[in-house]
């Protein structure tokens, strides 16, 4: 999909890859960027960067349906329609089978339901125009895992399943669904890069970005700006015993020490 004249939104829009994504597409001749964010004041000042003309922000905390269903009506109301949704928002916190079902929770809502309630959401236009682009964030933790956090490990395999689920399912319909899966990026959901997603190097948001629009272009599924993900993946399907020893010795490595490998 060619991002010119198209109206976007971008989920977790405020910073790091969602900000990163918004001012791409505003810079790729979007018709409309809707940076979208818990943190408005911060979606703001996404939206002022991507420019006046082109960008707007508007509050949204996906961890609500409500939200995101008031979010997609405040869009078609001011532009009419939605072309293309990011769906990108996260959080991270380190930790295993212990930390508080509040947590678990939130990050259920936010890495999961959140994607099923965009797509609620947005899918029916996108199918009854025969076109439209969906992208879900789900991490190199949802195709692999991360052992530094069980809940993100888990709900982002969630994540891809979603993704895998809207592809398949809306594919033939005209709705482009993509799944953007990094290792570590220098993000607010990062330390310093640090952990063991930081092992084959720590992008900046803007590379990741270039993926996303890439992906967008050429109708690709996965969306790896660590190319050895693909690889990792592979051994893991090869020989999955194997590589289940080997992210044992991962997390005995890395659940201890400081830092944690966010996307």
């Amino acid at each position: 999909m060619d991002i010119r004249d198209k109206v976007a939104v971008v989920t977790g829009g405020a910073g790091g890859i969602g900000a990163a994504i918004a001012r791409r597409f505003a810079e790729g001749g979007a018709r409309a960027v809707v940076v979208a964010d818990v943190n408005l004041e911060r979606a703001q000042d996404v939206a002022r960067e991507c420019g006046a003309a082109t960008a707007t922000a508007v509050r949204c905390d996906v961890s609500l349906e409500a939200d995101v269903r008031a979010l997609v009506e405040t869009v078609r109301q001011r532009f009419g329609r939605i072309d293309v949704y990011v769906s990108n928002a996260g959080i991270l916190s380190r930790g295993g089978l212990e930390l508080d079902d509040e947590l678990w929770t939130a990050m259920w809502r936010i890495h999961a339901m959140a994607h099923v309630w965009a797509a609620r959401a947005v899918l029916p236009e996108m199918v009854a125009r025969g076109e439209g682009a969906f992208v879900v964030t789900a991490s190199a933790a949802g195709l692999l895992s991360i052992v530094e956090s069980a809940p993100y490990a888990v709900t982002k395999h969630a994540a891809l399943g979603c993704a895998e689920w809207l592809r398949i399912a809306y594919g033939r319909q005209g709705v482009h669904v993509s799944c953007l899966c990094p290792q570590a990026v220098q993000t607010g959901m990062s330390l310093d890069g640090t952990g063991s997603a930081s092992l084959d190097g720590v992008l900046q948001p803007e590379q990741v970005a270039a993926e996303v629009l890439a992906a967008l272009a050429d109708g690709r599924f996965l969306v790896l700006p660590h190319p050895q993900v693909l690889d990792y993946f592979r051994h893991k399907a090869q020989d999955y015993e194997r590589w289940l020893g080997g992210m044992q010795k991962l997390h005995a490595k890395h659940a201890g020490a400081g830092g944690d490998g966010g996307r």
